[in-house]
């Protein structure tokens, strides 16, 4: 009997103590909520057109360093292939290579698909 008092007011302490995080994660995200201000727009006339340009071509720029990046491993894995006479490195090493330039060269393909 002593027992099961234990036990219940164990649970008890432990609704408790839960209520309380709940209490202070619920004030939490209420003062987060409460606190947000506005992002106003530039005021110097910018285009929207020339800040998605931009976006793009940094986007493109970083698609681009990535291709050179795997453009380079495909010549280092093609090179340790013809040192170490492995045909399936060789061949890995020219699928990485001619992955590497089609990553490289994305943006100059896609203008000449569209025509653009």
């Amino acid at each position: 009997m002593k027992n099961d008092r234990n036990h219940s007011h164990d649970l008890t302490r432990s609704r408790a103590k839960a209520r309380r995080y709940m209490a202070a994660w619920t004030a939490l995200v209420l003062a987060l909520a409460l606190t947000t201000l506005p992002a106003f727009a530039a005021s110097g006339g910018s285009d929207p057109l020339s800040i998605v340009n931009n976006l793009s071509d940094f986007i493109f720029s970083c698609i681009k360093a990535i291709g050179v990046i795997i453009l380079g491993w495909g010549i280092v894995q093609l090179g340790m292939s013809i040192q170490s006479h492995d045909p399936s490195q060789r061949s890995n090493g020219m699928l990485t290579i001619a992955g590497g330039i089609v990553i490289a060269f994305t943006r100059e393909i896609l203008t000449l698909i569209t025509g653009a």
